[in-house]
């Protein structure tokens, strides 16, 4: 019976661990996503990779720099980031989440309405976690 009380507890207790990583993850890319539409410059580079892929619904794909140059330039902007349907699968270090986002944009001086299904690749690196790929489809 103390055995199976200790399986038991050790399953929860994983199980608990998990959750608590998924929750984390999705606050954080939450908070990079909202970092993207304040144009938060210091936080968007702590919530990503140096080798980030950051790939749009066009085929266009940005690095790290280029999402900074753009958003700093004006000549790309975010200016709503609504996320919906979350689900985040951890593995690790390494996890993956998938959403559909509604999101309100300025390139060129010219707005746009997207709804996109986004998958988004991340890195834990010590006890944060950045964001090294992503990749958007049209819905």
């Amino acid at each position: 019976m103390r055995q199976l009380f200790v399986i038991v507890l050790l399953i929860t207790t994983g199980f608990a661990k998990a959750q608590t990583a998924e929750a984390k993850l999705t606050g954080t890319l939450k908070a990079f996503h909202q970092a993207l539409v304040d144009k938060n410059k210091m936080s968007i580079s702590q919530h990503t990779d140096k080798a980030l892929s950051y790939g749009h619904s066009n085929g266009w794909v940005e690095t790290k720099k280029e999402l900074i140059e753009h958003l700093e330039s004006g000549y790309m902007g975010y200016n709503n980031f609504r996320e919906d349907s979350i689900k985040v699968e951890v593995n690790g270090n390494m996890a993956h989440a998938r959403f559909i986002a509604d999101i309100n944009a300025t390139m060129s001086g010219k707005e746009f309405n997207f709804q996109l299904r986004v998958l988004e690749v991340w890195v834990k690196k010590g006890k944060r976690w950045v964001l090294f790929a992503r990749q958007a489809v049209r819905k």
